[in-house]
């Protein structure tokens, strides 16, 4: 066997050398094309990006199902708030609330959370309670009813 026997077998791959010179036809611009942003080094454009354009996935409306819609939103109100508001003795109602302007909408109902300190006996009647709220009302000599 001689040098120039030698043949390259037919399922080696060729490698494609450029950026050396005219000769090789693949000089200069090293088979990029002039100018343009993927002719620069280190471009790498993700396949979604559509040149700037509002993508797809933006144009097109939202669909489907959203459960946000039937969700129960309560009126939330706190203890340190009715022992603001009430003396001792008294029954605090939805209707109550509202007309003394404590709560703006009652929405689905009002909940009373057990934020703060209740000093006051009294009977609250509301959609919702806290634990932290019963424990507290009833342990300053107050009740609960759930409407």
């Amino acid at each position: 066997m001689k040098l120039n026997e030698l043949a390259r077998s037919p399922e080696a791959k060729v490698r494609k050398r450029v950026g050396r010179g005219p000769g090789s036809g693949m000089g200069k611009t090293s088979t990029r094309g002039e100018n343009g942003q993927k002719s620069r080094s280190g471009v790498s454009i993700k396949p979604w990006f559509q040149g700037g354009q509002s993508p797809l996935y933006r144009r097109i409306p939202k669909r489907g199902f959203n459960n946000a819609r039937f969700e129960t939103k309560y009126a939330t109100i706190n203890l340190s708030d009715l022992n603001k508001y009430f003396q001792d003795g008294d029954v605090v109602t939805p209707e109550v609330l509202k007309e003394r302007g404590i709560v703006k909408k009652q929405l689905n109902g009002i909940k009373v959370l057990g934020n703060g300190e209740l000093e006051r006996k009294l009977t609250v009647k509301a959609t919702r309670f806290s634990s932290t709220a019963v424990t507290k009302i009833e342990r300053a000599g107050g009740k609960t009813e759930v409407i």
